[in-house]
């Protein structure tokens, strides 16, 4: 074996294997103070606070297999002892401590907004700019103190606490940016220095990237430019919904809006459950079975960037029983006929209004399912009765948010989540039509 490191790789981390979830299996060791996925590799490198936080997790996992998602990751040494380099994403990580902390939350099974993150920072010194973002690796937040001393105090003093109890528990590091830059005052983001900014947008930019109108933020970080996606509609809205930047692996400048869906299960899967499922990464112009090939399907999606996250998000995964194969398609569009299946005008595409909004619960299948609109009076047996033909049912929790019954359901495993997802969204539960979407939360 390597000699004793800070630094930790792992192997096998499948494209559906979050920075989150590598954070999950290590944290109870210690402090994870830098991690790198190594996406075109299938592999992670971690660094531990110390030494013997990573002694621990390697004594720990030399008797218990680690698995993620269902899929053995392998644990050794690495050859290094520092992690010097980083692939460092937008906001960054850093050691060097700074006056702006990047806050990551993890089991958040209640909403946490700007108010929540101010009362919980503010005792620590005068916050004067945060701004918060869903990113791979969870929610996040970047919380900007007037100096860098209250900056320290706070994560010295919040690292590894929970803001409620048993869930929301604070992983608070030194970002690497110099200034945020905050355009609007709302619950994602706020200027506490300058209270006279708006709440929304009003009118748009013709230039894109991450100070456009749409962004809720502009980051600035040297070496960092903002970067535009001239394929989507509105490329700065999109971009902050995703956190500032696209996930690893995303262009942003594909222009084929047709997929090839292949390997499906010809016996169970018919045009409204490919609906269903693809319709959470953007809207659905036609889908078409294809005769001649039972297990091939072709699916029209609503513009180029929206087909590309089919494709990365549901490559691989698991559907009645066949690992799903997803590429883009030779043929540009579906030419409507008999065997085609119209979408384009259904109101159950998701992403008619606040499209932005619908980009930030956008990643691939996950053993949970969060329902909404459903029946004021709706109880947790009543949910579990018309979901548990799918597979065995681990846990649910119903809670009410902003006066609406909605409910999270945990299955064994993601291809039950998802079966559970293509049979179930848009059916009657009492006297409501339900919407159901995969849960980036690991546990209720």
């Amino acid at each position: 074996m390597t000699e004793p490191s800070k630094v930790i790789h792992v192997r096998n981390v499948g494209h559906e294997i979050s920075e989150n979830d590598l954070l999950q299996i290590f944290q109870p060791f210690g402090v994870v103070t830098k991690l790198v996925m190594l996406r075109a590799k299938n592999q992670a490198l971690l660094q531990m606070q110390d030494i013997p936080s990573a002694v621990s997790a390697m004594q720990f996992y030399a008797n218990v297999q680690p698995s993620i998602r269902g899929r053995n990751v392998y644990v050794q040494f690495s050859s290094h002892q520092e992690l010097t380099t980083m692939e460092q994403n937008s906001q960054g990580r850093a050691d060097e401590p700074n006056r702006i902390l990047l806050v990551t939350i993890h089991h958040m099974l209640y909403p946490i907004t700007v108010e929540v993150l101010h009362q919980v920072f503010s005792p620590h010194g005068i916050v004067e700019k945060i701004v918060t973002f869903q990113k791979s690796a969870g929610f996040q937040a970047l919380i900007q103190y007037q100096s860098r001393q209250n900056a320290i105090s706070a994560r010295s003093s919040l690292q590894g606490r929970n803001i409620y109890d048993g869930c929301c528990q604070l992983d608070v590091q030194f970002s690497n940016l110099d200034e945020l830059q905050v355009n609007y005052n709302n619950d994602r983001s706020r200027d506490f220095t300058n209270p006279s900014l708006p709440s929304e947008q009003k009118g748009r930019s013709s230039q894109g990237g991450y100070g456009d109108a749409g962004s809720m933020y502009a980051l600035q970080a040297s070496g960092n430019r903002a970067v535009g996606f001239p394929q989507m509609g509105d490329p700065a809205a999109i971009a902050a919904a995703f956190g500032g930047g696209l996930p690893p692996g995303i262009s942003g400048t594909n222009d084929r809006c047709t997929v090839l869906v292949s390997n499906l299960n010809p016996d169970r899967v018919d045009e409204d459950k490919l609906f269903n499922l693809f319709s959470i990464y953007g809207n659905i112009v036609r889908i078409k079975l294809l005769r001649n090939k039972p297990d091939h399907a072709l699916v029209q999606m609503g513009d180029g960037f929206q087909a590309e996250l089919a494709v990365h998000f549901l490559k691989g995964a698991m559907l009645f029983g066949k690992r799903l194969e997803v590429n883009f398609s030779k043929h540009a569009t579906i030419t409507t006929g008999a065997d085609t299946h119209e979408y384009s005008n259904s109101n159950l595409n998701r992403f008619n209004r606040n499209a932005a909004k619908n980009y930030r619960y956008c990643c691939s299948p996950t053993k949970m399912i969060h329902l909404s609109t459903l029946p004021q009076d709706v109880t947790e047996e009543e949910i579990v009765s018309h979901l548990e033909e799918h597979g065995p049912i681990v846990n649910t929790k119903l809670f009410e948010m902003n006066g609406k019954k909605q409910a999270l359901v945990l299955f064994e495993n993601e291809e039950q989540a998802t079966e559970a997802l293509v049979c179930k969204h848009a059916t009657s539960l009492g006297d409501a039509i339900i919407r159901i979407s995969f849960s980036q939360l690991q546990t209720i």
